[in-house]
């Protein structure tokens, strides 16, 4: 691979209120590029493969808690499972995973910018 940033497509997955749309904002504002990738709401298991084909695949953790507070959803444990079912494919084969549930925004972007430096 060049050390080009645009060189490589991203795919960011992950349950609602992980910080997908964020944590694009960030790395598209340094170069790259980036596909939001909304398997969560998909029952296509390989839909992040079909669909995106990512060069790499960043997975944002999220807990319960924090997602139904992030996003101000009337959610019940059993949806945040649901969608953590439906990402177990994405989860499994992802490059990178970042637990978003202690870090801010920079925190988040600071390891996703340094593992994907690492694979330039």
């Amino acid at each position: 691979m060049d050390n080009d940033p645009a060189s490589l497509l991203i795919g960011v997955v992950g349950p609602c209120g992980a910080g997908k749309s964020t944590l694009i904002a960030g790395l598209e504002n340094l170069g790259y590029r980036c596909r939001h990738i909304a398997q969560e709401h998909s029952f296509a298991k390989h839909m992040w493969q079909v669909i995106t084909k990512p060069d790499i695949l960043i997975f944002l953790e999220c807990s319960f808690e924090n997602s139904t507070n992030r996003r101000k959803l009337n959610w019940q444990p059993a949806d945040h499972e649901e969608q953590l079912r439906r990402l177990s494919h994405a989860y499994e084969h992802a490059h990178l995973i970042i637990n978003t549930n202690t870090l801010d925004e920079s925190g988040v972007l600071a390891q996703a910018v340094a593992y994907l430096k690492k694979r330039l």
